[in-house]
């Protein structure tokens, strides 16, 4: 945890991406730090568990921090942003604030689709990377409840897999999850920013965005 926030209660927390671990996350989180938010960068068992177990695991530390801040914001990166909609669907602190997603494959990815037949992805990704696909069950819409909070949603236009951009994702993509699959129902705000999935979360420009959104609850789109 580290920061201090304008009225010293003011948090964000942030949720990584399924191949990730909190560090990828720490240059934002320093960004957000000097910006005056107190954070909560967290590592979570992103491959050995599926949603819901990832969800309730992180739910008691979560609740901890939120009842220090008066207002919990959440920042998430790819599938953090699922593992976000899933907690604020079973476990929403009462103080909730903004929620950013960046590049969160809110409607499944076709890589997902095409990889998962594959044993080696069953075996690297677990029980969450079956659930990155774009067939949603009645389950699972369940699972992910309505989005009843301020959302802003940053999906990437660039891609570092040309291959698979060109043949598994159709329209404009950030190499993982296309524009279109960011999108959700009830969603604040959404903005595309020239960035690729894997490298986004380092984007000044993003980060500039985030902080605009958690600040104003819109994007600048400057």
């Amino acid at each position: 945890m580290s920061g201090t926030s304008p009225d010293g209660t003011e948090g964000v927390l942030l949720l990584h991406g399924i191949a990730r671990r909190a560090a990828s996350l720490r240059p934002l989180e320093r960004r957000l730090a000097r910006a005056g938010y107190v954070t909560l960068n967290l590592d979570y068992p992103a491959r050995r568990l599926g949603l819901a177990d990832i969800a309730e695991g992180i739910a008691p530390t979560v609740a901890a921090f939120a009842g220090e801040v008066t207002r919990l914001h959440i920042v998430t990166h790819s599938m953090g942003g699922l593992v976000a909609r899933v907690l604020l669907a079973r476990r929403r602190p009462d103080n909730l604030g903004r929620v950013v997603m960046l590049g969160p494959p809110n409607g499944g990815s076709e890589i997902a689709d095409a990889l998962h037949r594959l044993a080696a992805y069953r075996r690297f990704f677990g029980p969450a990377g079956a659930e990155l696909g774009t067939e949603r069950g009645a389950a699972q819409v369940r699972l992910f409840g309505r989005v009843d909070y301020p959302l802003g949603i940053i999906a990437g236009s660039r891609s570092l897999y040309p291959l698979a951009s060109l043949l598994l994702l159709p329209g404009p993509n950030d190499g993982r999850v296309t524009v279109a699959r960011t999108r959700l129902d009830g969603m604040t705000d959404h903005i595309v920013l020239p960035t690729a999935h894997p490298t986004m979360m380092w984007n000044r420009r993003l980060a500039a965005e985030t902080l605009h959104f958690l600040r104003e609850g819109r994007f600048s789109r400057q």
